[in-house]
Parts: C-alpha cells; sequence; structure tokens
C-alpha cells in the first residue's frame, strides 16, 4: 500500500522556488488562545527534504546571538507566504555547517544571474501594463 495514494497533494500557492542559502521571509499564522496573527520569520535555508508527505524546508536564524531554527511543511495551512529576499550561492545541498560559524563567518556570497534575471522580468511586465494603460481605448 501506497501512502501517496491515500494523502491528496495540496500545494500551497504562497512557496516560491526555495534552493539552500537562499534568505527568505516567512509569514505563518499563529493561534494562542482567542487570539490569532501574521508572525514573520526571516533567516537562511539550510536545508530542504523531499518525501511522500510534501518535504519541508529548514531556515535557521541568528537572534541576540542565539540561533534559532524552524523547519516548515511546504503543504501546511499555516503558512501564509514566503518571500525570497536574496539567493545564496553554495555548492551544497544540506549547509549543517553554518550551525559551527559565527554569525559574520555564516554570511553567503549572493548569486547575481538569478537576481539579474528578475529584476529584468519584473521590468519588463511593469513597461507592459504602462503600454498597455496608455494605449487609447477604440
Amino acid at each position: 500500500m501506497n501512502v501517496q495514494s491515500l494523502i491528496e497533494p495540496k500545494v500551497n500557492p504562497g512557496i516560491p522556488q526555495l534552493s539552500p542559502g537562499d534568505t527568505v521571509k516567512v509569514k505563518m499564522k499563529v493561534k494562542e488562545g482567542g487570539k490569532e496573527w501574521t508572525q514573520q520569520f526571516q533567516g537562511t535555508v539550510i536545508g530542504l527534504r523531499k518525501g511522500v508527505d510534501g518535504g519541508s524546508f529548514t531556515v535557521r536564524r541568528v537572534s541576540y546571538g542565539v540561533g534559532v531554527e524552524c523547519t516548515f511543511p511546504f503543504r501546511s495551512p499555516l503558512l501564509r507566504s514566503v518571500e525570497v529576499v536574496k539567493r545564496g550561492k553554495v555548492r551544497r545541498a544540506k549547509l549543517y555547517y553554518i550551525r559551527k560559524l559565527s554569525a559574520k563567518q555564516a554570511r553567503l556570497a549572493e548569486r547575481r544571474e538569478k537576481l539579474a534575471e528578475e529584476k529584468l522580468s519584473e521590468e519588463k511586465l511593469t513597461e507592459e501594463k504602462l503600454t498597455e494603460e496608455k494605449l487609447p481605448e477604440v
């Protein structure tokens, strides 16, 4: 019997393509007692896990000198959105070695190619919108 046949996959549309080394902002829904709000967690993706249950990703940040890691399932309904702030240049699939480094040593170089492509595509979209708005209606 296959577990995947029992579970219907629900893809969360708020999660973009992630890779290790990316700096991300994760917005998640938090409930405590009768209150409910959206909380933000910003850090570096140190690992991705893919599996039958949809997989998960681990985000690490250093807060007041203490390393904090959170693991988020891809299919969680509590995830509001995930925004990629910058793309890191790494050559490993799992960045667990960052746990041993100090905050300044754990900084990663930034990948320029994808950022340039994303900015160009955004500029093209804005230019297309502007040209569509300027066209007179007939």
